[in-house]
């Protein structure tokens, strides 16, 4: 976990070139630094053995705009990095390029992952609202019925009645194209909004 004898040389230098600091940088890891396995997360660190080298490896990095923290580990100063892109910067610099290649299709392919488990869980969400929504429209109209019978309903409330009870799967869109004529889904969410409507009311009335 201690710098060898070139790397403390280049330590005690004020200030590096790009060449020498991508060359500090790549050797202080292959003697001190680790990554975790990228599939468990993003982690990269550097086990020094005081602040001061801490402080340079931070200091080199900030020149190449990577983002680097610290925490103590016991009796060590350990310069971390959790973001991808940084840790992507930093292989860049030090060459590791296959290592970087293998990061980066781990990225595409965890954000792919990422990006079709929202849209499944948000689809998810969609049919569940819509059969919950067609469920309570079905028990509304099932309550007219049964308290209130479809003969006093306007023409157009009771065609609505009648479909969504025929066709308790169906969505808005679908409801529309049964009826005669067809109507559009905010025409449909109106007629079913009214006949929950009517369905309450007598629900106030019998209490």
């Amino acid at each position: 976990m201690s710098f060898s004898g070139e790397i403390k040389k280049e330590l005690e230098k004020k200030t590096f070139t790009k060449n020498s600091a991508r060359a500090f940088l790549r050797d202080a890891f292959l003697e001190t630094g680790s990554m975790s396995n990228p599939e468990k997360g993003y982690h990269l660190e550097f086990v020094c053995e005081d602040e001061e080298r801490a402080g340079k490896l931070i200091e080199t990095m900030r020149t190449f705009e990577i983002a680097a923290k610290t925490v103590q580990r016991k009796r060590y100063t350990v310069v971390y990095i959790k973001e991808s892109e940084d840790i992507v910067k930093l292989l860049n610099v030090m060459g590791a390029h296959n290592c970087l290649m293998n990061l980066e299709n781990l990225r595409i392919l965890k954000d792919m992952r990422n990006s079709i488990n929202r849209r499944v869980n948000c689809e998810t969400a969609n049919i569940s609202k819509t059969v919950s929504a067609a469920n309570k429209q079905i028990e509304d109209i099932q309550y007219i019925k049964e308290h209130y019978g479809f003969d006093d309903l306007n023409e157009n409330l009771r065609e609505m009645a009648v479909i969504r009870l025929e066709y308790p799967d169906a969505t808005l869109k679908e409801l529309g194209a049964y009826l005669v004529p067809p109507v559009g889904k905010s025409g449909v969410n109106h007629r079913l909004r009214k006949l929950s409507e009517l369905a309450d009311s007598i629900r106030g009335k019998e209490k």
